[in-house]
Formats: C-alpha cells, sequence, structure tokens
C-alpha cells in the first residue's frame, strides 16, 4: 500500500483511526528525506495493514508547527489514536522493520494504563 498525503483536512481522521498509523514529515528540498522515502515506501508496501502517511512541512506548515517539528525526516507513529514513538532522523530499513515489530506487540490497554497514572500522579506546584 502505498503511502496517503496527509494534510490539515485528513490529520485527525488518519491518527485516531484504529490499528497502526505511521507518518513521515518531509520536504522536497531535504536531502535525508529523499533517502529514507523509498526505505518508508519499501515498509508500506510490505505491511499494507498499516497506514502510512508522508506530511510535506513546506505545505503543511500548521501541521508542522502544531507537532514542533524542528528537523526532518522525522518518523512518528500512532497505535489506536496515541502518539507512541517520535523520532527526528533517517531510519534504516532494519531499524524501521524492528519498530514496526515492536509497535505491534504493544499492549494497549498497558499504554492507556501508563497514561493516566502520569496524568494522575501528585505535582508539585512551586510559587
Amino acid at each position: 500500500m502505498a503511502a496517503t498525503t496527509i494534510t490539515e483536512s485528513n490529520f485527525e481522521q488518519t491518527v485516531t483511526g484504529p490499528g497502526i498509523t505511521i507518518l513521515d514529515w518531509w520536504a522536497p528540498w531535504c536531502g535525508p528525506c529523499k533517502s529514507f522515502a523509498p526505505i518508508f515506501e519499501a515498509a508500506s508496501e510490505k505491511h499494507a495493514d498499516i497506514t502510512w502517511g508522508k506530511i510535506n512541512t513546506d505545505e503543511e506548515g500548521g501541521l508542522a508547527a502544531a507537532f514542533e517539528i524542528r528537523s526532518i525526516p522525522t518518523l512518528m507513529v500512532f497505535k489506536e489514536g496515541v502518539l507512541i514513538f517520535e523520532q527526528p532522523g533517517l531510519l534504516p530499513p532494519q531499524i524501521l522493520e524492528q519498530l514496526v515489530t515492536e509497535v505491534r506487540a504493544l499492549d494497549m490497554a498497558e499504554v492507556r494504563k501508563k497514561i493516566e497514572e502520569e496524568l494522575n500522579r501528585p505535582r508539585i506546584v512551586t510559587p
């Protein structure tokens, strides 16, 4: 399955859907982005059950700003609507494959429990 172009209008629907969504934040002038593109595309063909999306930071500046993208390429992974991985830089094919394997194995009930615990953790507030 080829990667989908992600824009501000389809971003929320894409990442909040069921399953896994992997996003590549990129720009046409970016050398490392051009090097990563065939790696990303090959992974999308191999794992057709995953939603693969590409976000052109030049065209989607609002999204890039909202997610504080400072370096490209940046890879983000959402599972069941939860952002579980974010890393700038080019990933080699074997590392991307390992990431897919680890994301598939994640117990999202446990992830949500940890998020809830963190949100409810007492905080010390100083004036």
